[in-house]
């Protein structure tokens, strides 16, 4: 008998035998998928999980489709003999009666003193803090504000939240750690006199609404950064603070996308490892959501190929899936009770770390409260550059007593004299700045706010930059409007406008006009654009505006579907960008040392903050065993500012406590290798720094230090240390000289920088015979001129917004260049802009307020590289890319939405037809 009928007959015997015990019977399906055409993903994803292929999977790879959502017409024929194990089904379904709905969350009540409620505790300390913010006079504004903010945190029954979040703010401004809120927060007066945000509410327009309203019934979010480097000690707190059993982090669920799509997929279908390695760069660097047959060609491959066109298929339907779970930035959920009676909690990878498994959106669903104890860079580099004006100027800087509107910063940020300061750094905002001209702290909050998908898709940034230069008239259309977008000159750039007019021009509630808001983010795919567009548009006319006014307006605010700003994140953040710039100003050694120790942050590399501090008039110093300290450092001053010394953290493979024994040891300047050597620090760490050209102070350069080194390796130790070596009778070598080009590679491959010099500085000649002009001519030359430039590339950039336009910035030893190139263009010349290191491009200038080369040919001269070494090497170690570059990120255009697999629309296999 076939082992099949062996098998169906011997199944059929026990469900029989079952059914006449009287033991009722359930029918199940083992569901792995939920339509029988995903059978071969699922194949797939098993081969992923026991990494292996899909050739030699075997029976580890189910037998059949049969494992998806069967419809209640096929699940009763083929259990046609037991009618009562359907009806069973649904007796189950009927007595689980569970509803996530019934976990009842409860805030912790602690936190309050002298017998207060909640409530009491919470207006205790707002008057509290208002009084020693005003004084006596509270201005009238703020103080109703406050009274009104009171009145809706009683009615929604949240104190408690705020005053979770302003006790570990208090606790971590008595531990000198800087911290400020954000976000919609900042529009909260309680926020601000209690301490959690930084922007007065008498010197900005608040609407509470934005933050929490009785409509939303909603929990508050308060978001607050503190010093990234610090944060941990703040997260601890409040571990200790609530206890481990009623705090823990949220999760957030790591989702696959291109690269690691099709690296998982071509090696579960037994690709090769350079094809999935082809296939991983095509789809990930820059390029659109869909790998072409031409794209296919020029990688070599078949675009014709069955079994590469299958990779590529069940490519696109893996993108999108689960990969793993990870920790949330900061978000955290505090219990009354204990938090495992409500969802499960487990340990983190990171030390004293505890997790949820319920993600943001969920506990959003349960109405659960979170905190969120975020990490922001520049908090850290400010409180860092503090203190060294502290120790090196002997004067005293908060946040709060930085002198405000400074006309010699303004002028700084107007010339786009940006790099490394805070939010306007990127080349999109250093090209906006000389078209904005900032005058005073309200500019930068819109500078801050304006570059930003939302108002670039609404198409409000050229109109605001018209009317701002006065090449465009400001009209509103009645007094209501122009208390709301005055500001602004009639155009909206923040999500408060958005729901102001909402309110005052349409009649929506402060409610409706929040949802508005909420909803702009996910217009595309839930189906409500229509019901408010609607109602936004006869709300308008009905008062007397024109209908093509409003669908203006409306066609304004759906740009905040693509993330606009609020405008109180916008002020906090302006404030940071302020203070960053007003000590790149004054004290330009300071900040470059703050930011360097403060690593990584921002968008550039320490080679382009190095560079710029010397632009500055900064001197620097080069790493050294007798000098450097872990960090970066302030040294005598050499002209105008203190020179800064590299510090040893800049050195590739270093490690700190290496370098702790090797700054212990130095009570007087090292003047041999083999003391460095018995200060306990390792032959290996020596090499490093001898490769760094770390032992200058000896006399020694780089090639010189590494012989002396290598011969540390045989010298005698324990009961024969101090006895001669080996080495010791060698005859002296005299070595060869390294040529400064050398040096410069060498100092690149180390350190990621050099202050002996910049690598096309060495080819200047061999360029300026083929006409390439440099970056400083380039930016001087006159509009409309076809000019030829190169560089080493140190941004790619191709943002959603911009239809396919990739930016790419150039830097060679006079500055950076600027380029725009076109999508046809970019399909064109890809291969060479993904993978050159050194580009050359043929263009015309285009000047306005800021300069750029629109490009007409690009052409990848890396192999000119070659000759900085004795050895021919074209990949030398030369290239610093921004932080900002996205070669090794997708690509995806605004305007044309992912194609992912579709589901049929037959969502049941009807069929007995297997694939």
């Amino acid at each position: 008998m076939p082992w099949k009928v062996i098998t169906e007959f011997s199944v059929s015997v026990r469900l029989f035998l079952l059914s006449e015990l009287g033991v009722p019977l359930v029918p199940t399906n083992d569901v792995h998928y939920h339509h029988v055409s995903r059978r071969e993903l699922q194949d797939i994803l098993t081969c992923i999980r026991e990494k292996c292929t899909i050739f030699n999977a075997g029976y580890k790879l189910h037998q059949n489709a049969e494992r998806h959502l069967k419809e209640k017409v096929e699940m009763e024929r083929l259990f046609r003999n037991y009618p009562e194990a359907i009806s069973n089904t649904r007796i189950i379904a009927d007595a689980c009666k569970f509803d996530l709905k019934s976990l009842k969350y409860k805030y912790p009540s602690e936190l309050t003193t002298e017998g207060r409620t909640p409530m009491q505790q919470l207006e205790y300390l707002t008057w509290k803090g208002a009084n020693s913010f005003y004084g006596d006079n509270i201005p009238l504004k703020v103080k109703e504000a406050i009274e009104d903010e009171l009145e809706i945190i009683a009615e929604l029954d949240v104190p408690d939240y705020f005053l979770t979040v302003e006790d570990y703010v208090t606790w971590a401004r008595k531990q000198g750690i800087l911290c400020q809120g954000r976000g919609s927060a900042a529009n909260s007066a309680v926020c601000f006199v209690l301490g959690i945000t930084s922007v007065p509410p008498d010197k900005s327009n608040l609407l509470f609404a934005r933050f929490l309203s009785k409509e939303r019934n909603e929990p508050p979010d308060i978001d607050v950064d503190f010093e990234h480097e610090r944060r941990e000690e703040v997260i601890q707190y409040v571990y200790n603070r609530f206890g481990r059993d009623r705090a823990a982090i949220l999760p957030t669920v790591f989702m696959l996308h291109y690269k690691g799509a099709v690296n998982d997929v071509g090696r579960a279908m037994g690709l090769s490892a350079d094809v999935v390695k082809q296939l991983s760069d095509a789809y990930g660097n820059l390029t659109d959501e869909e790998i072409t047959a031409e794209q296919l060609d020029a990688l070599g491959l078949n675009h014709q190929d069955p079994h590469l066109l299958k990779v590529i298929e069940l490519t696109s339907q893996l993108i999108g899936f689960p990969r793993q779970l990870g920790q949330h930035t900061g978000g955290f959920v505090i219990t009354d009770g204990k938090l495992s009676d409500l969802c499960p909690i487990f340990h983190a990878r990171m030390e004293n770390r505890t997790n949820i498994e319920w993600n943001k959106d969920d506990i959003d669903a349960l109405g659960f409260m979170k905190v969120d104890i975020l990490a922001l860079g520049m908090l850290t580099c400010i409180r860092k550059a503090f203190d060294l004006v502290q120790s090196h100027y002997g004067k005293t800087l908060t946040l709060a007593n930085i002198p405000e509107d400074d006309p010699k910063v303004y002028e700084m940020i107007t010339a786009a004299d940006t790099l490394g300061v805070f939010q306007i750094e990127s080349r999109a905002q250093m090209s906006m700045l000389p078209r904005m001209k900032p005058t005073c702290f309200y500019d930068l909050v819109i500078e801050v706010a304006i570059v930003r998908p939302g108002p670039i898709q609404g198409d409000m940034v050229h109109p605001y930059i018209r009317r701002r230069n006065g090449e465009e008239d400001v009209d509103y259309p009645s007094e209501e409007i122009r208390s709301i977008l005055e500001r602004t000159l009639g155009v909206p750039l923040f999500q408060e406008q958005a729901m102001e007019l909402a309110i005052v021009a349409a009649g929506f509630t402060p409610g409706e006009a929040d949802l508005l808001r909420r909803t702009m983010a996910t217009f595309k795919f839930n189906g409500m654009v229509s019901k408010f567009e609607q109602k936004l548009i006869n709300g308008m006319t009905s008062r007397g505006y024109s209908e093509e006014y409003a669908r203006r307006i409306f066609k304004q605010l759906e740009g905040f579907g693509s993330y606009g700003f609020p405008e109180s994140h916008a002020a906090s953040f302006a404030l940071l960008v302020y203070v960053s710039c007003w000590l790149k100003f004054y004290y330009p050694e300071v900040f470059a040392t703050a930011l360097l120790n403060s690593q990584p942050i921002g968008f550039y590399q320490p080679a382009q903050i190095v560079g710029n501090a010397r632009e500055h008039g900064v001197k620097m110093l080069p790493v050294d065993v007798n000098r450097s300290q872990w960090d970066y450092t302030l040294e005598a001053k050499q002209g105008q500012y203190f020179a800064i010394r590299i510090g040893f953290r800049e050195i590739s493979g270093i490690r700190e406590d290496e370098i702790a024994k090797l700054v212990t040891g130095r009570l007087k300047p090292y003047t041999a290798p083999h003391q460095i050597c018995d200060a306990g620090v390792s032959v290996a760490t020596m090499e490093k720094l001898a490769n760094a050209d770390a032992f200058r102070s000896m006399d020694m350069d780089r090639r010189q230090a590494l012989w002396e080194v290598s011969t540390l390796h045989d010298r005698p130790v324990q009961l024969m240390q101090g006895q001669p070596s080996p080495s010791d009778y060698e005859p002296e070598v005299v070595l060869p000289t390294l040529r400064l080009s050398e040096h410069v590679v060498q100092d690149y491959a180390t350190t990621g920088l050099s202050i002996k010099g910049h690598p096309l500085s060495f080819i200047r000649h061999t360029l300026e015979l083929l006409h390439i002009r440099t970056a400083k001519d380039t930016n001087q030359t006159e509009n409309k001129t076809v000019i030829k430039t190169a560089g080493l590339i140190l941004i790619r950039q191709r943002p959603g917004t911009a239809k396919g336009v990739c930016f790419i910035t150039l830097e060679d030893e006079t500055g950076t260049t600027n380029l725009v190139v076109f999508p046809k263009l970019f399909d064109k010349y890809r291969k060479d802009i993904l993978h050159a290191r050194l580009l050359m491009v043929e263009g015309v200038v285009e000047r306005t307020d800021v300069t750029h080369v629109i490009v007409r040919r690009i052409f990848d001269i890396t192999k000119l590289l070659g000759n900085l070494t004795a050895i021919r090497n074209e990949k030398q170690p030369v290239l610093t890319l921004s932080r900002a570059d996205e070669k090794a990120s997708p690509f995806v255009p605004m305007d044309k939405p992912l194609k992912t697999w579709q589901q049929p629309e037959d969502s049941f296999h009807k069929g007995r037809n297997f694939k």
